[in-house]
């Protein structure tokens, strides 16, 4: 479910923002952005933890390297993302300057590494119920 939402924002979302001009995106952003966090973070958080479990009885490496890899956005949206969802979302921004549109691109790229690493768990965890790993 990570993986779909956070491949619809960058091929979905986010285009549609973006074809607004900056000042309406980064507008739209903002309460997109703090409602998705509470779905996306608990159901990276969930399904990291059920893999984990998956793991523990299984003991199949795809498992725990899913597991593993879907955690990951987890500290990447803490360390890399949040400074600039906090400068987006701040009030001081001017949503008119080229800074507003570059925070926005940034912020675009930073989620697709999001998207990546969360398809690419979904993969890992497509081919452990195969019984492949």
């Amino acid at each position: 479910m990570f993986a779909g939402a956070a491949v619809y924002i960058n091929f979905v979302e986010q285009p549609a923002r973006l074809s607004r001009g900056i000042e309406p995106a980064v507008r739209e952003w903002r309460p997109s952005y703090r409602i998705g966090t509470f779905m996306q973070a608990p159901l990276a958080l969930i399904g990291s933890l059920a893999a984990l479990v998956a793991w523990w009885f299984e003991r199949r490496a795809g498992w725990l390297l899913g597991g593993i890899l879907l955690f990951l956005v987890i500290p990447f949206t803490f360390l890399v993302i949040f400074p600039t969802n906090k400068r987006l979302g701040s009030a001081e921004l001017d949503l008119r300057s080229e800074e507003a549109g570059q925070l926005l691109r940034r912020w675009g790229w930073l989620h697709a590494v999001r998207s990546v690493l969360s398809v690419a768990a979904f993969f890992v965890f497509l081919i452990s119920l195969a019984g492949q790993m």
